[in-house]
């Protein structure tokens, strides 16, 4: 039966297009996920949501333990995962305000475990196609439906966190084509991979990156703003592709099958 697992911010709840059923407390053998399962309905479809960086975005984005958030929506049986989170914009085209349907990612990550299999196995997994395509389609098909605001594809520079960019990365960015920049996509898609699950991510540009020099230094409160703003948006994207999704056979589901080794 179809499942759809929600990673975000917190207030994402308490969208009119999210039905609130019970919030659960779960345990993994990674340990516990960042905040109680939100389990409820969107559209009349079983959905999960976990509140990435906790209930008062407490957790900064190294110390999230993106394992268990991952392994808590597979052993409630999500069928699919939907990513979103916030990000600057690395390219002038790209504003405030948009959404990006992301197809790629560099990682500059350094401190996250990236893998389920950490003891007996290792799993060298493909991300050549990071986020699941079926999934990219239809937030893209439906995002033209919505008139939103949007990029088909983009590639996201995911940092270590959680302090922001000096200018000079900023550029650096900006000459290897990256789009936007953002803290938690990595390794969220990787182990939603490894888990077998459909994984795909809505990044919210909230501001431009620190390579325009004639802006003012972003703050928090102004990503945390933008992100509010754009909470009912997401939700409503969402609710739109919920009855559309299904549970298809699709490569995200097969990888790991053939991507283990076991050095027993």
């Amino acid at each position: 039966m179809m499942k759809i697992g929600i990673i975000g911010g917190s207030g994402l709840e308490k969208s009119e297009f999210f039905t609130v059923i019970k919030e659960k407390k779960i345990n993994t053998p990674f340990g516990m996920p960042s905040s109680n399962l939100i389990i409820g309905k969107i559209q009349d479809i079983d959905t999960v949501l976990i509140r990435r960086h906790g209930n008062k975005h407490e957790i900064n984005p190294t110390n999230v333990n993106y394992q268990a958030n991952v392994q808590a929506l597979k052993q409630e049986n999500c069928t699919h995962i939907i990513g979103v989170g916030a990000c600057g914009s690395l390219q002038e085209k790209i504003k405030p305000g948009d959404f990006v349907i992301l197809d790629q990612f560099i990682d500059r990550t350094t401190k996250r475990k990236q893998t389920f299999y950490e003891n007996d196995k290792v799993a060298h997994i493909s991300m050549a196609e990071p986020f699941c395509p079926k999934i990219r389609n239809l937030l893209i098909q439906t995002c033209k439906e919505l008139k939103y605001r949007f990029w088909e594809k983009g590639t996201i520079v995911v940092i270590e966190g959680p302090r922001f960019s000096t200018r000079a990365e900023s550029n650096l960015f900006r000459m290897w084509k990256a789009d936007v920049l953002g803290m938690t996509t990595v390794p969220e898609v990787v182990l939603a991979r490894e888990a077998g699950i459909c994984y795909s991510n809505i990044a919210m540009v909230t501001d431009y990156d620190c390579f325009m020099e004639d802006r003012k230094e972003v703050t928090l409160e102004e990503v945390l703003a933008v992100m509010k703003e754009n909470s009912e948006k997401v939700l409503k994207l969402i609710a739109n592709i919920a009855t559309k999704l299904q549970d298809w056979e699709c490569k995200c589901q097969e990888d790991i099958k053939t991507a283990v080794i076991d050095i027993k």
